[in-house]
């Protein structure tokens, strides 16, 4: 006995339908000119065509939708959605009939019936419908098992099953990258390329950061006090283009005060993408946790809190260090200043700081003359820690341009 056989044996049939929305009609004109043989022939047809736009019959789409012909694609963050529907094709009465649904992935089985109850009876001609939805969070082969069990008039219970197998592509490829500032701030960029064979809509691409930092967004410029997008009006991204979203992230006051806190791995937060397809369907992705190494800075870091862009030349200006201690012991500091052939430094040299406990910080002001025009880098600062006679050097603290004054 053949497959065909032993289905046909079955007293009631199966059918499932992935649930899409529609696409627009195109049609494909055909026009001449009015010299041509044909003449207004083509023209008159295309007026009378009633899937042509009328007053633009020439254009390829039209007022029309077609339902799909087809299952198609599946791209991970959008939904699945399917009509399952039993009908009694037999002239009998069939009861306790249990409809159940589930969907097999690479790494788990969910169950997506609406409901697990089973249906008293259901008579001649006389069907059973089911509409299931998920959204879809594995790429891969998947695999919808379809199950139905009944029991016929004569008390025989009876079970069959269907698969549909069906492949989740990826829509988006995200790769991200850190650049640490001299500050504490970190900036993320993030490369989002559509890799579908259909433009996209970017309805929302944000980064939800991590407890320890908040972030802010430098995708907009602002244009008469309102912020408008660097993408344009209209944020549609082309299939295989790629677009670059930039953000600058702050350690919260309660984070950046402790210096040996954001040291090593450090968790930024993660991406939250959502976009529309073809006539509104939409998806959404969100990326695991993004990491970064966080920058050694030693047992002690030296950051620039204020310094200015220009000075001038043979003229005193200040500058503000920030000495933070990321070590785990105390340290009793001196400062050594020494100078260069172009900057030179004004003050005590060898002067003590004191003492610096674990992750505290302390403010240093300077003061510096420079005798050579050009950008100029200020260098010659060395700090030593009395306690374990431990001397630590910084050749490249900053750099200042200096002009001549008119």
């Amino acid at each position: 006995m053949d497959v065909s056989q032993a289905k046909q044996e079955h007293l009631l049939a199966l059918k499932v339908m992935r649930l899409t929305k529609p696409t627009l009609f195109t049609n494909l004109p055909v026009t001449c000119e009015a010299r041509d043989l044909p003449g207004d022939l083509f023209g008159r047809l295309m007026q009378d065509d009633p899937s042509t736009i009328k007053g633009a019959e020439t254009l390829m789409l039209g007022e029309m939708l077609t339902l799909p012909q087809n299952f198609g694609n599946i791209f991970l963050g959008e939904t699945f959605s399917s009509y399952i529907s039993v009908h009694n094709d037999s002239s009998q009465v069939v009861k306790d009939i249990l409809v159940k649904a589930d969907l097999q992935t690479s790494s788990q089985r969910l169950n997506l019936s609406a409901s697990n109850s089973t249906v008293a009876e259901l008579k001649p001609e006389c069907c059973i419908d089911d509409v299931i939805h998920h959204e879809v969070k594995e790429i891969g082969t998947h695999i919808l098992v379809c199950a139905v069990s009944y029991t016929t008039q004569y008390g025989e219970k009876l079970y069959f099953r269907k698969f549909f197998k069906f492949q989740v592509l990826k829509p988006l490829d995200v790769k991200t990258k850190f650049y640490n500032a001299e500050t504490d701030e970190v900036f993320l960029e993030a490369q989002i390329q559509n890799i579908t064979t259909s433009p996209m809509f970017m309805e929302k691409v944000s980064l939800e950061p991590s407890m320890m930092y908040n972030v802010t967004e430098l995708n907009t410029v602002t244009h008469q006090d309102h912020g408008v997008s660097t993408f344009g009006k209209m944020s549609y991204l082309q299939p295989m283009d790629t677009r670059q979203y930039l953000y600058c992230l702050t350690p919260k006051p309660e984070y950046a005060e402790k210096a040996g806190v954001i040291k090593g791995v450090t968790v930024i937060g993660k991406l939250d993408i959502v976009w529309k397809t073809n006539l509104g369907e939409r998806g959404r992705l969100q990326t695991s946790q993004l990491q970064r190494m966080a920058p050694g800075y030693g047992d002690i870091r030296l950051s620039m809190e204020v310094i200015p862009d220009t000075v001038n030349l043979e003229e005193p200006f200040d500058i503000r260090c920030k000495i933070t201690n990321c070590s785990e012991r105390t340290m009793d500091l001196l400062v050594d200043m020494i100078n260069t052939a172009s900057v030179h430094w004004c003050g005590v040299s060898g002067r003590p700081l004191g003492k610096l406990s674990p992750g505290a910080s302390l403010s240093l002001p300077l003061t510096l003359l420079a005798s050579v025009q050009g950008l100029q880098t200020i260098s010659g600062l060395r700090l030593t820690d009395s306690f374990l006679k431990r001397t630590y050097e910084y050749d490249d603290v900053a750099q200042v341009c200096v002009v001549c004054p008119s």
